[in-house]
């Protein structure tokens, strides 16, 4: 018979336990992208109509409005939600957007503090949640985490995932609210698994029998590319990231590190993403500090003072790109300066 101390009292307490370090170990290894040719193959690209839009009321905070967008894309019967952050003071045809996709195991409800701090400077932009790879990995057993993750970085997801970008763009620039978009200044985003994402959208290509698939959308003019991995399958990025050529920001940490066997990378990997892509404006952050986790909105594995001076860098750094890309080059004049002191290393290239 079971001694007393093993009481049901104490099973939940080991339970959770158990379920938070697994799930936090999930978290450290949540695997990045599986963007490969081995995977890719042709899909059409168009988006299907809506079948129906249903936004939940806005709230105003400060000088900006959040609302949540539940779409639905008819064309391949799956949910599109998402959530706008609105600058309050938006002029016709003044506002630029960026399209943002979160890492795996992350809604639309994540990276706040990218939402908030764009908008509060009259950059509007749209949260994805790609509902194949979204939070709700993390409901069910925590036994079968690892698989659910492998999962959803699947080939049809991470195709999944850039066509969920394109319709909600079409969604949104045919809303009352599209005459209002600068259409020039269309940028995408992501972190981990989105910033692949991003990629796509930005025009990495790759050639499966001799075909050459392209998912890029012609709108998207930047893009910010926050601890990409690499593009797992392929030594030589040059072929992939050969027509990205759009402005890109490149955001990773020194200790940006990604443990899990098969879809392991760390710095190196992101150093080679910048120098494979072709982008005739490219800027390169590395931060001295900061998990592959730290630019979401929850800290799992780094202090308070960490998360909060990456977050802050980001959100300066990611501001200064979008400035400098839209006609304001001296931006990103101060990032090289020695007394950032949270910054390791700065490249810009043009």
């Amino acid at each position: 018979m079971p001694s007393s101390r093993f009481s049901s009292t104490r099973l939940p307490i080991r339970r959770t336990r158990l379920r938070t370090a697994l799930m936090a170990l999930a978290l450290a290894a949540a695997l990045p992208a599986v963007v490969s040719p081995a995977w890719i193959h042709a899909r059409s690209t168009q988006s299907p109509v809506a079948r129906h839009e249903r936004p939940t009321p806005a709230h105003e905070v400060g000088r900006f409005k959040v609302t949540d967008l539940e779409w639905f894309d008819a064309g391949r019967q799956r949910r599109v939600p998402a959530r706008l952050f609105w600058p309050a003071a938006a002029q016709a045809g003044k506002v630029p957007l960026v399209v943002f996709s979160p890492g795996i195991g992350s809604s639309r409800d994540g990276y706040t503090y990218l939402g908030r701090y764009w908008a509060e400077h009259g950059v509007a932009s749209l949260h994805l949640q790609h509902v194949g790879s979204d939070r709700s990995l993390w409901r069910g057993s925590v036994f079968g985490l690892i698989d659910r993750l492998r999962s959803a970085a699947s080939e049809s997801e991470a195709i999944a995932r850039v066509e969920d970008a394109r319709f909600a763009l079409d969604r949104l620039l045919d809303s009352r609210l599209g005459v209002s978009i600068a259409r020039q200044q269309i940028a995408a985003a992501g972190h981990s698994f989105g910033a692949n994402t991003t990629l796509l959208e930005a025009g990495a290509t790759v050639t499966r029998h001799g075909r050459t698939l392209n998912f890029r959308d012609p709108r998207i003019s930047a893009a910010i590319l926050i601890s990409a991995p690499p593009f797992y399958g392929d030594a030589d990025l040059g072929p992939i990231l050969a027509s990205v050529t759009i402005p890109t920001l490149h955001i990773t940490t020194e200790e940006d590190i990604i443990r899990i066997p098969g879809f392991g990378s760390d710095l190196t990997d992101r150093q080679k993403v910048f120098d494979a892509t072709a982008s005739r404006f490219k800027v390169l952050a590395i931060y001295r500090e900061g998990s592959h986790n730290v630019f979401t909105d929850r800290r799992h594995f780094d202090s308070a003072e960490v998360a909060e001076a990456v977050k802050s860098a980001t959100q300066e750094l990611t501001l200064d790109f979008l400035e400098s890309v839209n006609g304001k080059p001296r931006a990103l004049a101060t990032w090289a300066d020695p007394r950032r002191v949270q910054v390791a290393k700065f490249v810009v290239q043009r």
